[in-house]
């Protein structure tokens, strides 16, 4: 993609307005919570430590919005704690240069490591830096700090007051998580009806089982209907796959497939009815003609063989679904207090996630790093973006390196679509307040309103785009500053060409210091393709062996092919939007070796569908292949990575070996995977397989591709100019 593409798509994406689901109780509650510390502090002290109470509890508010499965009092009180550090220390060593910026840097370079935690604990890091800047405006007293920072914190403790005594939906987001898995696997179940072979995105899964992993305070409120539901659904989805594929399950026409394609139907209603039962709380309900449908008579079952095995196993399946589903309501406790996959789904206290931070942040403390990038690129933007705005003649130069901080991300697009977006709507902002604060004169009691008023709507619009929620969290901060006796012709024009500065600031220094991850796309497909091929070898050694502990193996490597899978498409992802030309593999070439892995997971997801019980006969055959399998995926990716061509020459042996074995002829589903498998890795073969001249034919075609499609881009532009 072409640096003129790659910008247009950046604008673009910045004011997009993206359709989620607002939650207006949800804000109403954050914004009472900056109301509550507000209020008292313009009575009680001064519009100064109003604002100091307003920021503590609007940031901590805006932490609790951040899509995180820990209870959100907890996300809250640690915002407002990070927020009052922050503010004392920055005073601490305010007023030397010597003392402060070295304080920043570190400052900033530990927010930016802490997204190796995950978002939400980047983006409230962020704002601790934030936190630390507006301390240069404070009084003249380490007291007085004291006072600002306690009540900075305070302002988190009103907002895990209110949490705490008026819930809003509880439990909600894991309900969500798990009902759209639920939904996911009836969208699929519908989608085989009319393609056997559709593909399937495992990342509402992935997600639903990150929401089930609970701390133990956790684990003894948690209602019993989020405990079965997600095995149910992974068990699920290999079996309709199954019951679909025209190779080991119904036939391509005819009867079994009519009924194949009602049972999809049907399996399709009752995960649906399932999902809308556990995301509202209440009762499924399900058509009798669904619940007949599910009925499997033995006498007159059009189905055999694998097939009527997946649709006995699938009849059970959604049996239990609907048994638990019926049953879930709202204020129900387990039975236990400890969930059954307690060992593996455990999520650390707060006090035990210190040694898991300290390990997240040691494995990416290395130079090729995004996140290692991403910190560095924070704390020189944040001290530089300080020095530049120390030289300048206006006010509140701390806005340059605040919009920086709080618009950089580890990757290109986002950090690119957010400063666009924040200038958008920090202009439409600053407007809209302005206004309003000529048109009313100076009154800090009106002007507190206004601010919570403003706080509201940011929180209201918060998912559905950055530009449109910084819109009113800019009009916010002028009633806040409006609130403090600063006049409007000194702040107003100030803060735009300060957000401005900013904003360029950090769009540049992620070209002077980028984290591409277009050069990475091979180590991620090598990284890929070795999970998938252990995973196929665990399903092969559960058909060799089916043991308990097998059966343990097949759960892990699924869950590393997942994961695996989720990095290579996030990688996938951001590349494709940067202007960075392709190193390794081509844009073509990615996406045919991306189809071809997928159809090598759902060969090993078919033959998982129908993996014996432990007490069933072994296919001794299946451990070669396996053996084959791991061998030669795991070589394969050492290739990918050195850009080699991959070999499959143990796979093709034990295969020739296995049909010379008359004892395979009794594992039809394994062998058609098998050769469903053989398929795809010849096709990731052909897609990354090139010579050293077909390499540079490649990198040149492609350039001269993505060219092109900028040029008729031009083109039609310019064509459609001259119509008009």
């Amino acid at each position: 993609m072409t640096w003129l593409r790659a910008l247009r798509e950046v604008v673009r994406s910045g004011l997009t307005i993206e359709e989620a689901r607002l939650e207006p109780l949800l804000a109403l509650r954050t914004a009472v919570g900056v109301a509550l510390v507000i209020g008292p502090a313009l009575w009680l002290a001064s519009p100064a430590y109003a604002a100091s109470a307003a920021l503590g509890a609007y940031s901590a508010g805006a932490a609790t919005f951040q899509r995180t499965w820990r209870p959100r009092k907890v996300i809250a009180l640690g915002a407002g704690v990070g927020l009052a550090l922050g503010t004392f220390l920055g005073y601490l060593a305010a007023g030397r240069l010597a003392t402060f910026l070295p304080l920043l840097a570190v400052w900033a370079f530990a927010a930016g490591m802490a997204w190796a935690v995950g978002s939400t604990a980047g983006i409230v890091a962020a704002t601790t830096v934030g936190s630390m800047l507006v301390t240069v405006t404070l009084p003249t007293s380490i007291g007085r700090a004291l006072e600002h920072a306690g009540i900075i914190a305070l302002g988190g403790v009103a907002q895990a007051l209110l949490i705490l005594l008026f819930p809003i939906r509880r439990w909600g987001a894991h309900r969500d998580a798990l009902a759209d898995a639920l939904a996911a696997v009836a969208d699929y179940a519908r989608r085989l009806r009319h393609d056997p072979t559709a593909p399937f995105d495992p990342e509402p899964l992935m997600t639903a089982r990150d929401a089930a992993a609970v701390t133990p305070s956790q684990a003894r409120t948690r209602p019993s209907v989020l405990h079965g539901p997600r095995g149910l659904a992974e068990r699920i989805r290999p079996v309709v796959a199954a019951l679909a594929d025209p190779g080991v399950g119904a036939p391509p026409e005819g009867p079994g497939r009519d009924r194949a394609r009602e049972l999809l139907d049907a399996a399709a209603e009752v995960l649906d009815a399932a999902a809308r039962s556990i995301r509202r709380g209440t009762p499924a309900e399900v058509s009798p003609g669904s619940t007949d449908a599910l009925c499997v008579d033995e006498g007159h079952e059009v189905l055999e063989g694998p097939a009527r095995q997946a649709a006995e196993r699938l009849v059970e399946l959604l049996g239990e679904v609907l048994e638990i589903a019926r049953c879930g309501t709202p204020g129900r406790t387990p039975a236990s207090p400890v969930p059954e996959d307690a060992q593996v789904l455990v999520r650390p206290t707060m006090f035990r996630l210190v040694p898991v931070v300290v390990r997240a942040v040691r494995r990416e403390l290395r130079r090729d790093s995004p996140v290692f990038r991403h910190a560095v690129r924070l704390a020189a933007v944040a001290t530089l973006g300080y020095l530049i705005a120390a030289r300048l003649p206006v006010g509140h130069g701390y806005w340059v390196p605040i919009t920086s901080v709080m618009v950089m991300r580890p990757d290109f697009h986002q950090t690119y679509a957010r400063a666009v977006a924040r200038l958008a709507g920090t202009l439409a902002g600053v407007a809209l307040a302005t206004g309003m604060v000529r048109a009313l004169g100076p009154d800090a009691q009106v002007f507190g309103l206004l601010a919570v008023v403003s706080a509201g709507l940011s929180f209201t619009l918060n998912r559905t785009g950055y530009a449109y929620s910084q819109c009113f969290t800019a009009a916010y901060v002028v009633f806040l500053l409006g609130m403090g006796g600063q006049a409007w012709e000194q702040t107003v024009p100030e803060r735009v060409v300060l957000t401005l500065l900013g904003g360029a600031l950090a769009m540049l220094a992620y070209v002077v210091f980028p984290a591409w991850e277009t050069p990475r796309l091979p180590g991620r497909l090598a990284d890929w393709l070795a999970a998938e091929g252990r995973y196929a070898a665990a399903v092969l050694r559960s058909y060799a062996e089916p043991t308990r502990e097998h059966h343990a193996d097949l759960r892990r490597a699924l869950l590393a092919s997942r994961e695996a899978r989720a990095a290579w498409q996030e990688t996938y992802d951001r590349a494709r939007q940067e202007p960075v030309r392709p190193r390794g593999l081509t844009s073509r070439e990615a996406e045919e070796a991306q189809e071809a892995i997928k159809g090598f997971d759902r060969a090993a997801m078919l033959m998982e569908s129908h993996v014996p019980r432990a007490d069933s006969r072994p296919v001794p055959e299946a451990e070669r292949l396996a053996e084959a399998l791991e061998a030669d995926t795991a070589q394969a990716a050492v290739d990918v990575r050195e850009h080699r061509n991959p070999d499959w020459a143990r796979v093709e042996e034990a295969l020739h070996a296995w049909e010379g074995a008359a004892a395979g002829d009794g594992s039809p589903v394994v062998r058609r995977g098998a050769a469903m498998q053989k398929r795809a890795l010849e096709a990731l073969a052909t897609a990354v397989s090139r010579t050293p001249l077909e390499r540079d034919v490649g990198s040149a075609r492609e350039e001269q591709r993505v060219r092109a499609a900028a040029a008729t881009e031009g083109d039609g532009s310019g064509s459609a100019h001259r119509g008009g």
